[in-house]
């Protein structure tokens, strides 16, 4: 089984990009985020001629998660995350899948820093955790993927200098994405390049594409049973040079 996560950045304006990925990739759960669409703009009937069904969460404008099934409709378990009822971003989608829990994950960006910005981020990681916490003593195979908007490592940005001010790779950030690690969420993308070196963002400005200047913000994190399975993880890089692509590129892991 081949679960993947692709940050689309706006799913109206890159429809003929996602579709062409689903076709030529043909993962079998696809998590999305930044769809940047309300919920009667998803494309649900073009997503479906595609051969999935789809879940979704959405937000006019910005934010907005789904989960796509290949053959199947994810069974939804939850959107949105308890802790903070005031809290109308659309960040968060769980549901089942062929005996898998899969939860899409748009965390909070945190910038500027400090601030409140940074404040909800934090929070927002807090809660994440304590539902991660419900799913772990679920004792199923689980998978949350998305743009944690963390850079866990030095090793995971091509630059510490140019991002050490940046809410991303703070220590609070790094520490609050470590305790998830924890509790025991296995990184996927980390197990299998321990090195780092690994990108999935590049950003549009300074040319950073052309001068591969990324960094590693979308991750996978399987629970016990997931990542007793996992035979691969890796980043299908070359989309993010596509023509009109997003600036993340999708990366997927492979399960038993």
């Amino acid at each position: 089984m081949r679960i993947a996560t692709f940050n689309i950045n706006g799913i109206k304006a890159r429809l003929p990009r996602l579709l062409e990925w689903l076709a030529e990739t043909q993962p079998d759960i696809a998590c999305l985020q930044e769809i940047k669409t309300a919920d009667e703009g998803f494309p649900e009937k073009e997503i479906r001629e595609a051969g999935y069904g789809s879940i979704w969460h959405g937000q006019k404008g910005f934010n907005g998660v789904a989960i796509l099934a290949r053959g199947t409709d994810p069974i939804e378990v939850k959107r949105g995350l308890e802790g903070e009822p005031e809290d109308e971003h659309s960040r968060y989608i769980e549901a089942d899948v062929n005996g898998l829990r899969v939860a899409s994950i748009y965390l909070p960006n945190g910038n500027p820093q400090p601030g409140p910005k940074f404040d909800y981020k934090l929070r927002w990681m807090e809660r994440l955790r304590r539902r991660a916490a419900d799913i772990l003593a679920e004792e199923i195979p689980a998978v949350l993927a998305g743009d944690y908007n963390v850079i866990p490592h030095d090793r995971d940005v091509f630059s510490v200098r140019a991002m050490q001010n940046d809410a991303l790779m703070q220590p609070e950030s790094r520490a609050a994405y470590r305790r998830m690690l924890g509790d025991g969420w296995t990184d996927a993308l980390a197990t299998r390049y321990p090195a780092g070196g690994v990108w999935t963002f590049w950003d549009y400005q300074a040319g950073c594409w052309q001068r591969d200047a990324g960094f590693r913000i979308d991750h996978f994190l399987l629970s016990p049973m997931a990542a007793d399975r996992m035979r691969d993880a890796q980043v299908d890089k070359e989309y993010r040079g596509r023509e009109k692509a997003s600036d993340h590129a999708p990366v997927w892991v492979e399960l038993r």
